[in-house]
């Protein structure tokens, strides 16, 4: 009995530390983007474009907080419905994929940004919320970026984010809607595969010739 008392203690005291570890969404998006920030700031390799540097960065830093699943999903639409499981799989690699060429980008272009958070409330019982934050250039408008956030049993993870008012997610629909209309979801598939590679491509002749 005192063997099961100790495991049922350890086990509430497990399940008080998870939950105590589930930071808000408004102050992992803060705390993300500072360090961020700040390695950018520091890494001068990153500055100048070294891809490999700016991956890992993406991946250890920014990708984790992300739910490409259900990003997915939505860019994807009533058609993600007739997908195959398979489909689903490669449309979700892909569109990571994408995702990641967009941020190595914006890290290329990176000159000393901030991140300004907006005033944040969210209900005690909220799954679903919505965090504004603005970054700030010197000599450039401000430029509001919102990421729509879920609560997931790993925590809070964006699905959605809207710069100067456009959502990314609905931006990608419309275009995903238009190549399942003419070549399938198989064709959307090839499509991001091929862009994508060809963007790989691109790095890697640009990291050669350095």
């Amino acid at each position: 009995m005192k063997r099961l008392m100790n495991i049922v203690a350890a086990l509430v005291c497990m399940t008080g530390v998870a939950q105590a570890e589930m930071v808000a969404p408004d102050v992992l998006i803060k705390n993300t983007a500072q360090d961020v920030l700040e390695i950018v700031k520091q890494d001068k390799d990153i500055q100048a474009g070294n891809q490999k540097k700016i991956l890992d960065l993406v991946d250890a830093k920014v990708l984790p907080h992300f739910d490409f699943v259900r990003m997915t999903q939505l860019a994807v639409g009533k058609y993600w419905r007739t997908a195959t499981n398979e489909q689903k799989q490669a449309l979700v690699t892909q569109f990571r994929n994408m995702l990641v060429r967009t941020y190595t980008k914006a890290f290329t272009v990176y000159r000393d940004q901030t991140i300004e958070m907006k005033p944040f409330k969210m209900a005690a019982d909220a799954t679903e919320v919505t965090v504004k934050t603005v970054i700030n250039k010197p000599g450039a408008p401000p430029v509001p970026v919102d990421y729509e956030m879920r609560k997931t049993s790993g925590g809070w993870k964006a699905f959605d984010v809207s710069i100067e008012g456009i959502s990314m997610v609905n931006s990608y629909r419309g275009t995903f809607a238009s190549e399942i209309q003419e070549n399938g979801i198989d064709g959307l598939i090839k499509t991001l595969a091929d862009k994508n590679a060809s963007a790989a491509n691109v790095a890697l002749h640009k990291a050669d010739t350095k």
